[in-house]
């Protein structure tokens, strides 16, 4: 295969892979707790045309020839910044300043990570009630549990504090944390490593290490939460439709260079007859 034909294509296979990332992202700019993701390149193997080697004549020629083949996707990195805060009116609102994540229970048992703190309570069919996030899915304590809390408690005057307590009025309507309950943060080392799981959850990975709780680790910086408030999706539109339009670009001259090629090659089979 004509080398510029390859390597012309691969340069549009990558810019499409772009192009739907950068499309994703947009599609998701008022999705709660989304973190923007961002498209990585490589360059493929490079062909050796001429080693460096001597001239007929003996002289010295140090540099060798050599000739790219191509683009290639290496990886699409999630952008882990903060995201703006939203005010809302649900008193299961929470939002996270800092490196935090929530934990669910997913349906299949596993434990998953998210930045989405639009919770509510619901019943859990046993005379109680449990905070799960939209999708019914239980939120978890600092000990990996669900928060469940019995029917007498009224939902309303149930608060949170900025390090994750809940905390339900007393007779002097104090609010008072109730039997050291709290929703659970968590931190990695490496949050580039999570693996997406749908809409906006995580799971931990080899590559992100080992979770680390926040009510239990000494070592980490200790996030915020916010009651009231939900985080914003982390995308910059402005950036967004300007790497749009580089990708466009970039697009258009690797189609460009194949239909050079491929004149070339016309004239080449006309030079012939």
């Amino acid at each position: 295969m004509v080398r510029s034909l390859w390597t012309a294509a691969t340069g549009m296979n990558a810019q499409q892979t772009n192009v739907d990332t950068i499309a994703n992202n947009l599609s998701n700019v008022n999705t709660v707790g989304y973190k923007a993701q961002v498209a990585e390149f490589k360059s493929l193997l490079y062909q050796t045309l001429q080693t460096a080697t001597t001239t007929a004549n003996g002289e010295a020629k140090p540099t060798s020839s050599q000739v790219g083949l191509g683009v290639r996707t290496s990886s699409i990195n999630s952008l882990f910044g903060q995201g703006s805060l939203l005010s809302s009116e649900s008193d299961t609102s929470f939002a996270i300043e800092g490196d935090g994540f929530f934990a669910v229970r997913g349906e299949d048992g596993e434990t998953y990570y998210t930045r989405n703190g639009d919770f509510t309570w619901a019943t859990n069919g046993r005379n109680g009630m449990m905070l799960t996030n939209q999708d019914g899915l239980p939120v978890l304590n600092s000990r990996g549990q669900a928060i469940t809390l019995p029917s007498t408690y009224v939902t309303s005057k149930i608060t949170i504090t900025g390090e994750g307590a809940i905390c339900y009025p007393d007779a002097q309507n104090n609010p008072r944390q109730i039997n050291g309950m709290n929703i659970g943060m968590y931190q990695f080392n490496n949050p580039g490593g999570l693996e997406r799981a749908g809409d906006t959850l995580w799971q931990a990975t080899e590559a992100s290490g080992a979770v680390l709780n926040e009510a239990t680790n000494r070592n980490v910086q200790k996030s915020k939460m916010v009651q009231g408030y939900l985080e914003g999706s982390n995308v910059q539109v402005a950036d967004e439709m300007v790497n749009l339009i580089v990708a466009q670009r970039a697009y258009e001259m690797n189609s460009k260079a194949i239909t050079t090629s491929d004149d070339m090659m016309q004239t080449a089979n006309n030079l012939k007859r």
